[in-house]
């Protein structure tokens, strides 16, 4: 990475911008640089905000930004594995909570994460976003946003992951075949057929009460329709298991004991074009807790198989993920804005997203700063890019044009009634009931 790419980023993030462009570049060099802001009127007073606060919202009321084209500028300036390293993606999906807004329209009935496991489940109001990242090799916050949209009401997780990966791999090289990592959302059925033409592995953990089933054996010659599945191979039945096609044994970083083995040829149901490999990992020392578990399952779909020893640092590559999470919301104030409308705070999380990729791609070019409690030995983060970045941006430049002067507002027409904002129910998703089979006569 060098001067001129990070130029040219900036320019194709600007062109990608069709309407209200300036206030809009101007809040991601505010996004940026003002460490300052803790709500999200403050990044009006950013020097890298050239208008005054009222245009902050104007901007995501009026502004319109193209989101095929922006998603083209983030494959353009893809970051690159390491030689001999492996293109690693994730997905997952994140809550943003609006429990008192009654006039924003699609709301979800939310669960609320990292809690106490307890009978009843924990509920809030709001919308959710499916993120595509490319993960780093270690956990950290250094994710590069590949796409970021809002899940509709009549959308699953699931079927706007899909599409996303769809879409993203189209401008994609072939020749760059990435390796997806979910969490145990993602390996349902419908989810396994939509990705299972695609290019791309997966390494998806799954439920423990699952169950897959073999081949199904050659037809017998006897009357009657020809066997659908094999035998089945049950998460918590040992007896269905038979023995692993592949297993390794080792330790972790921590030198605790593990146990890898894998079990090929399996499938669901649902979805018997997809063919599975299944993963067991064991913690042989370990207790059982819901934090650690001393058994995890994950299903693996792909053309070349995943050797046991790598399904373990393979998956914990994914949180990393979680950790671009806490540091949109902790300090690009992701979940801060309280815009009314949906197609508002989709486009305050492309500018999220614009944000993040612009502070990963100036890491190398950018004199991090440190608070002095902040060891010099460790990784730099990208808040400390961060706060580096108010110097540098002098040298970066801006397309956005300066403001001009628009005179006084005249206000409201005499006479104009303002209408009460219209209010819109909360939409509870239910799961759908399995089609009963009916009994031939």
């Amino acid at each position: 990475m060098n001067l001129n790419t990070l130029k040219a980023f900036r320019h194709e993030v600007y062109a990608s911008f069709t309407r209200a462009k300036d206030a809009l570049f101007n809040t991601v060099d505010a996004l940026i640089t003002e460490t300052a802001a803790h709500s999200f009127a403050e990044l009006s007073l950013s020097p890298a905000f050239e208008r005054r606060w009222s245009s902050l919202y104007e901007a995501f009321e009026d502004g319109r930004i193209e989101r095929e084209r922006l998603q083209a500028t983030f494959m353009h300036y893809l970051p690159l594995p390491a030689p001999g390293q492996r293109l690693l993606w994730g997905i997952d999906a994140s809550s943003i909570g609006r429990p008192q807004s009654k006039t924003a329209a699609d709301r979800l009935t939310l669960p609320v994460p990292n809690l106490p496991q307890s009978r009843t489940v924990p509920l809030t109001v709001g919308w959710q976003f499916s993120t595509l990242v490319v993960l780093p090799q270690s956990p950290s916050s250094w994710c590069y946003i590949l796409d970021s949209r809002r899940i509709a009401s009549h959308q699953t997780a699931a079927e706007v992951a899909a599409e996303q990966l769809r879409e993203t791999l189209v401008r994609l090289a072939p020749a760059m075949r990435p390796l997806l990592v979910g969490d145990r959302y993602y390996p349902s059925a419908s989810f396994l057929r939509a990705i299972g033409p695609l290019p791309l592995d997966s390494l998806l953990r799954s439920k423990r009460n699952r169950v897959f089933y073999r081949s199904a054996p050659p037809p017998s010659g006897k009357r009657g329709a020809p066997r659908k599945d094999g035998a089945r191979f049950a998460c918590q039945d040992e007896k269905t298991h038979g023995v692993p096609d592949a297993q390794w044994q080792g330790v972790d970083e921590q030198g605790q004991r593990l146990l890898v083995e894998r079990w090929d040829h399996l499938h669901v149901k649902q979805a018997r074009e997809v063919e599975l490999s299944v993963y067991r990992l064991t913690r042989l020392a370990a207790a059982e807790s819901a934090r650690r578990p001393r058994i995890s399952w994950f299903i693996w779909t792909g053309a070349q198989l995943l050797p046991p020893e790598q399904v373990r640092a393979t998956y914990g590559s994914r949180f990393g993920i979680e950790h671009s999470y806490r540091f949109e919301k902790q300090h690009l104030l992701w979940d801060a804005p309280r815009l009314r409308t949906p197609e508002q705070f989709e486009r305050w999380t492309q500018i999220v997203a614009i944000a993040h990729n612009h502070l990963l791609l100036a890491r190398p070019l950018v004199q991090a700063s440190r608070q002095p409690w902040e060891r010099s030995t460790r990784p730099v983060t990208p808040q400390q890019v961060r706060r580096g970045m108010a110097k540098f941006l002098a040298t970066l430049g801006t397309p956005a044009r300066r403001p001009q002067p628009r005179g006084k507002s005249p206000g409201r027409a005499k006479g104009t009634q303002v209408r009460q904002a219209s209010r819109f129910p909360v939409v509870k998703k239910t799961k759908p009931k399995p089609t009963k089979r009916l009994k031939s006569a």
